[in-house]
């Protein structure tokens, strides 16, 4: 199952409102300036070690080549990353409709982790799950951690509800 993140505001957060993972040593703090919220590395290697595909889906246009360097220095890997980009060639392209932001379920991404409450409601039109982040809050982790087991038990219990398909 794959779980996708957000960066702005859910990774990448302001150590002046949220506890942080330690700075990067000089250089790397001045090519790579965000900061990660306390638990991102332990919680994404856990994920991984559960089985999950663990992606960023953001609709910054943070290169990914970026990306994957930044986490790279924090021995953290990602499975997929779709950026702003990505998301208008990819999902956008040939709709003549706007679509949302972020649609996740186009990339069998299960679980999305957002602090914008309009993802939320995009998932329940659009037919994904939100784990919804706000503020500082130290059991995060955690939370996310049961959220996902819960997705995942249910994808498995529709799956054998529908043999298997």
């Amino acid at each position: 199952m794959r779980v996708s993140f957000d960066l702005d505001e859910v990774l990448f957060v302001s150590p002046v409102t949220h506890k942080t993972e330690p700075a990067l040593r000089f250089p790397l703090n001045r090519i790579f300036r965000e900061r990660l919220r306390l638990g991102t590395v332990r919680l994404i290697k856990e994920l991984h070690a559960q089985g999950y595909e663990v992606w960023v889906y953001t609709s910054s246009f943070r290169s990914e080549k970026y990306i994957r360097r930044l986490f790279a220095c924090y021995g953290v890997r990602f499975d997929g990353i779709v950026n702003g980009a990505r998301h208008l060639r990819e999902v956008q392209r040939g709709h003549s409709e706007t679509l949302p932001q972020k649609l996740p379920n186009r990339y069998n991404i299960a679980l999305h982790v957002d602090d914008e409450s309009v993802i939320a409601s995009y998932g329940r039109e659009f037919g994904f799950d939100v784990f919804e982040l706000y503020a500082e809050d130290a059991d995060w982790a955690e939370k996310l951690i049961k959220t996902a087991s819960e997705v995942r038990q249910r994808r498995e219990l529709r799956k054998k509800e529908h043999g298997g398909a």
